[in-house]
């Protein structure tokens, strides 16, 4: 298993935020954190940026951190990220913030310490792009948006 650094960094009013956790022994994201003093209401269609007093130390640049939707927040409640997926990199040391918008027609209040997104470590491979008159035909194609069937 890798370990991982994070700097907890606390709201003006001095609350520290949670470490992200597993919730179960299966879970592939970590939960974060909404790290804010008082409750924040996005209106429909409205976003916000909310802080999760958190900042990551990841090993190398063969790591990336990757801040995804919680499921239940989106599906229930239209919240989701404002930016699809948030990208870490591995030499940000800033505090990670969860860029969020609620895509539904009913006002949504997120809670101090509300679980707002979950963020996962995975590995990433850097690469040197190289210019290419032709790529190396497929089967499929240029075929996309569908075009193997639903």
């Amino acid at each position: 298993m890798l370990t991982v650094k994070f700097r907890r960094m606390p709201t003006p009013q001095g609350k520290k935020p949670a470490l992200p956790q597993h919730a179960t022994g299966g879970s592939a994201g970590a939960d974060l954190h909404a790290n804010i003093d008082e409750p924040v209401t996005l209106e429909p269609m409205a976003r916000a940026v909310v802080p999760t007093g958190l900042a990551i130390e990841l090993p190398d640049a063969g790591y990336g951190a990757f801040v995804f939707a919680r499921s239940g927040l989106g599906i229930r409640h239209g919240l989701t990220l404002s930016n699809g997926v948030g990208v870490i990199d591995s030499d940000y040391r800033g505090e990670i913030s969860v860029g969020l918008v609620n895509l539904s027609d009913t006002a949504y209040t997120i809670q101090p310490g509300e679980r707002i997104a979950q963020l996962c470590i995975l590995p990433v491979v850097q690469f040197t792009a190289a210019e290419a008159e032709e790529l190396t035909q497929t089967a499929r194609g240029s075929g996309g948006f569908g075009s193997t069937g639903r």
